[in-house]
């Protein structure tokens, strides 16, 4: 049965990078697809993977009923395609990069969902979140009192992983829980082929 992939966390826990390790190690066989967000951001303002729409272009989709998901932050607005829905008709599971505040409403959408929360040391992520750019000082240290107070994620279904370390280690437990939700064995990695895999998706994205 396909299975939905919720993943989510604060900004700045690695959610991008994740996704782009589980995309390029993930084997070619495996039907998983990764959902893009369009978001209301430039295309080039900085490190994440998204589909840029200028707010006309959002508010036409969103009339349109373009969105299977649609939630607004931080005074920017995201949408997830109603592709999901055929590609999950067509028993391909999707992973979706997802946010904490519309998981209640993703988890009634769909009963099904399988959560996963990407959580991150304070210090670490602030390390992060500085590293970016995006936001001053003072504009980060009210994001980390806002992630501080947010209630925590409730679900049977959810799956936390810990980025505090190296990219490859939570991106692998990403990867075993794709594979064990699909049902499919972990594969043995050829670590020569995973590195020319990855070359040429860099080089096809570059």
């Amino acid at each position: 049965m396909a299975k939905l992939f919720y993943l989510m966390g604060p900004s700045g826990a690695g959610k991008d990078s994740l996704l782009e390790y589980a995309r390029t190690h993930i084997d070619e066989a495996a039907p998983v697809v990764f959902a893009h967000r369009y978001i209301t951001r430039p295309a080039n303002a900085g490190g994440e993977n998204h589909r840029s729409l200028s707010e006309s272009e959002f508010a036409l989709r969103s009339r349109n009923n373009c969105f299977a998901m649609k939630w607004c932050s931080h005074g920017l607005c995201y949408g997830v395609g109603k592709e999901i829905d055929a590609w999950l008709a067509q028993g391909l599971s999707v992973m979706v990069n997802g946010s904490r505040s519309y998981f209640s409403t993703a988890s009634q959408k769909y009963p099904d969902i399988t959560p996963i929360l990407v959580d991150v040391d304070s210090h670490v992520l602030a390390g992060r979140l500085t590293k970016r750019g995006r936001e001053s000082q003072q504009e980060i240290q009210a994001r980390l009192s806002k992630i501080r107070s947010k209630q925590t994620i409730q679900h049977p279904n959810l799956m936390i992983i810990e980025n505090n370390t190296t990219i490859d280690q939570a991106g692998e437990t990403l990867l075993e829980i794709i594979y064990k939700q699909i049902h499919l064995p972990l594969p043995i990695v050829d670590t020569t082929q995973a590195k020319n895999k990855q070359l040429k998706s860099e080089a096809t994205n570059g």
